[in-house]
């Protein structure tokens, strides 16, 4: 058996719960961080809903209701993108040339590329900044393990996020809609399907935080609020000695690199809202 957070030795299941060093009290979605970061979600989700996003956004999913194919939503969607948030506008959404820090292209798809480049850095941190505030999830790992919201780790990403987020034009009501759209997409892309498998690579296995040892290949690990993923075993393979295999909730999918085709590096990421995990590894 492995070692928790809290020094306790854990081998019951019922016990691998998401711990509250790892959440916040309040988020702004329908679902608080103890229920939706729990093992109970990841074997029964529901749908996880963004307070007001739907509401506001009505039109663009009422039009996106009528078009039966996905180009046809995409086109959709980026198009409704650039006229709410004005992204081919800017100088009407505040932007000046007197602006001390130029940030004019930090829309959500740099955001998302940011990502696929560096998960450490600074778009990174908007990101995993963005899920502690909508789905009340802290980050366990920027650049280093984050084990203390007191702690040194814990401010140096608070001001990487920070620094993404700044002289930026609602940039996380972008990300808002893309989570929406992308949990638009899935229902149509897996109408019966509640969870995908998916894989992630890793090369130090003791690295993560392990709150169950069920048996030689199976546990529950407490993933980092944000972690990529992918559905192509043999990717994965390329990313470290050891395979981690889990059935992840379809609402627990911020974006796909297939999502948004042609505007996304990669072709088979997820990127997959954290919490506690049931998962399977080639070696415990």
């Amino acid at each position: 058996m492995r070692q928790t957070h809290n020094n306790c030795m854990v081998s019951d299941k019922r016990k691998a719960t998401l711990p509250a060093y790892a959440r916040l009290p309040i988020n702004r979605c329908n679902l608080p961080a103890v229920i939706l970061g729990s093992l109970t979600f990841q074997r029964h989700p529901t749908a996880l809903f963004i307070d007001g996003v739907a509401e506001l956004h009505a039109q663009l999913f009422r039009q996106l209701g009528h078009l039966s194919e996905h180009g046809e939503r995409v086109s959709c969607f980026t198009t409704y993108m650039n006229a709410q948030f004005l992204l081919e506008h800017l100088e009407e959404a505040g932007l000046t040339d007197h602006s001390r820090v130029k940030r004019h292209k930090a829309d959500y798809l740099r955001v998302l590329r940011g990502w696929s480049f560096d998960s450490d850095g600074v778009e990174a941190a908007v990101l995993k900044g963005w899920v502690e505030s909508r789905f009340g999830l802290l980050p366990r790992y920027h650049r280093e393990p984050i084990r203390d919201a007191h702690a040194a780790a814990y401010r140096a990403y608070e001001e990487a996020r920070a620094q993404g987020l700044y002289n930026t034009n609602a940039l996380e009501a972008q990300l808002d809609l893309l989570y929406a759209f992308c949990q638009f997409e899935l229902a149509r892309l897996y109408p019966e399907r509640s969870h995908l498998h998916l894989y992630r690579g890793v090369n130090r296995l003791d690295l993560h935080e392990q709150l169950a040892h069920y048996d030689a290949h199976h546990g529950a690990l407490l993933l980092n609020n944000l972690t990529s993923f992918t559905d192509n075993r043999e990717r994965a393979d390329e990313f470290g000695d050891h395979i981690l295999q889990t059935d992840v909730p379809l609402p627990k999918i911020l974006a796909f690199s297939r999502l948004l085709p042609g505007r996304l590096k990669g072709e088979d990421e997820f990127m997959v809202i954290g919490g506690v995990y049931e998962v399977r590894a080639s070696a415990w």
